[in-house]
């Protein structure tokens, strides 16, 4: 199935029609001082806003060209028209206004685009937060194929703030966040999902990978003075959907961090 045209292409279209538009009526119904040329600032303003500044210019410049075809092919209209200063005005206005426009356009987009890196971004470490990871899995299990979700929790972050304060709490979570990205392929994704927490979409394929996977990672960030453990799941073979694999590795994940000694079982009050 093709791809749905997006905004800026279907405005470069709207432009494209509009000027054939705008030039047939020229053509056919311009008569002098009506000033159907002015509708040509429409055609040259969807082309800035689908592109930028310099094709916003280049097309002020095709605006011109058609309106000097448009006088030159109108029989209403003496061709001498061409010379006079009219033809030079809009010539500077066309280029103007679609370099004006095209410029605000691309920087707005910018701007967006950068908007919305900070949205998907946590602040301390600059990895995905726990809104683009969402994304990232839906994504994953939208494609069907096997991988695993990781979860990990840094052990006793909570004793080094108390001890050492925030800012070697925060360094330490850079130091995780900056070592498991070294760590990891390419294909595979991180983010901060929580305080302490750190989520990754491996290529892993089985429980014993996803392990092995874990393991390593733990070894990396031990060797460098920084401890956290993981647990792991691996789709589909323990989930069909993201909450039964978060469920899953989360609680591999508990149940490894009591084995430990960093959490006490849960027990129950019951009589």
């Amino acid at each position: 199935m093709p791809a749905a045209p997006t905004a800026r292409q279907l405005l470069f279209a709207c432009s494209a029609a509009s000027y054939a538009v705008v030039f047939v009526a020229f053509v056919v119904y311009e008569q002098p001082g009506l000033g159907l040329a002015h509708f040509f600032y429409l055609s040259i303003a969807l082309t800035a806003m689908s592109t930028g500044p310099r094709a916003g210019a280049l097309a002020g410049l095709a605006g011109t060209a058609l309106y000097v075809a448009g006088i030159l092919a109108n029989s209403d209209i003496s061709s001498r028209e061409v010379l006079t200063g009219s033809t030079a005005i809009r010539f500077i206005t066309f280029v103007s206004i679609g370099a004006l426009i095209g410029f605000f356009a691309s920087r707005n987009r910018s701007m967006l685009h950068d908007l919305r890196i900070l949205a998907e971004r946590d602040v301390l470490t600059g990895l995905p937060n726990t809104r683009a990871f969402e994304a990232a899995i839906t994504k994953r299990l939208e494609a069907g194929r096997p991988f695993a979700l990781l979860l990990a929790d840094m052990d006793a972050l909570k004793e080094l703030n108390q001890e050492a304060g925030p800012s070697a709490g925060n360094e330490a979570l850079r130091q995780v966040a900056d070592r498991l990205s070294r760590s990891l392929a390419t294909e595979d994704q991180i983010a901060r999902v929580g305080s302490d927490e750190f989520a990754v979409l491996a290529s892993a394929t089985t429980l014993d990978e996803a392990a092995e996977l874990s393991t390593r990672l733990e070894w990396v960030l031990s060797s460098q003075g920084t401890k956290a453990t993981f647990g792991w799941a691996v789709h589909p073979q323990e989930g069909e959907n993201a909450l039964a694999l978060y469920r899953a590795a989360n609680e591999r994940l508990y149940a490894r961090k009591v084995m430990r000694g960093y959490l006490r079982p849960a027990t129950s009050n019951a009589v």
